[in-house]
């Protein structure tokens, strides 16, 4: 495999645990009301799992409330019931045609907890992309032996994965900041 796609692959790879520690992180709860909080929660309808983003409108008419007004009025129990099994801790209420999920402010230990859960998070996007990076050192090694790449070209790949890994570790720990410090916020 020539240097540019073993490089390129390394780089896709690490985005694409970046980009998984993201959407975890918008499922998590900051007192403030998001359509993230719920859009990925499994329905059972229709005869098999489907995410409500995909049954239903949600919105946010303001900081506190998140309305979700299903497609089909008749998925409106099945929404209920996977809001209520979801770990979000939202009780939604129903009018017969759209339900109302109360963000309640969050205590301090809930606020604790829920930024010792993000760290996990950000730990294992960190792990992710260390993975990356010895994968493809060893691909890199391996090229080297089969006489693909110099030692040198070898040499300069690892450095630029090095790099990357590097990048990549400081926009976790970014996003992760960023996150720690939306949930503390009161």
């Amino acid at each position: 495999m020539p240097y540019d796609d073993i490089f390129l692959e390394a780089q896709d790879r690490m985005e694409k645990a970046i980009e998984v520690m993201v959407n975890e992180f918008k499922g998590i709860r900051t007192g403030r009301a998001t359509p993230g909080l719920v859009e990925n929660i499994r329905v059972e309808a229709y005869g098999a799992p489907m995410t409500l983003k995909s049954l239903a409108t949600i919105s946010v008419p303001d900081a506190r409330m998140i309305l979700v007004k299903p497609f089909d009025p008749s998925t409106l129990s099945a929404i209920e019931k996977a809001i209520q099994k979801s770990d979000v801790g939202l009780n939604p209420s129903s009018d017969g045609k759209v339900l109302r999920l109360a963000v309640p402010p969050l205590s301090e230990d809930r606020r604790k907890q829920l930024v010792k859960g993000v760290k996990e998070i950000a730990e294992k996007a960190k792990v992710a992309v260390r993975n990356v990076r010895r994968d493809s050192n060893k691909q890199a090694e391996e090229e080297k032996k089969d006489s693909a790449l110099t030692e040198d070209e070898a040499f300069k790949l690892k450095e630029e994965i090095q790099k990357s890994t590097e990048e990549s570790e400081k926009k976790i720990e970014d996003l992760l900041q960023r996150k720690s410090k939306e949930i503390l916020e009161v």
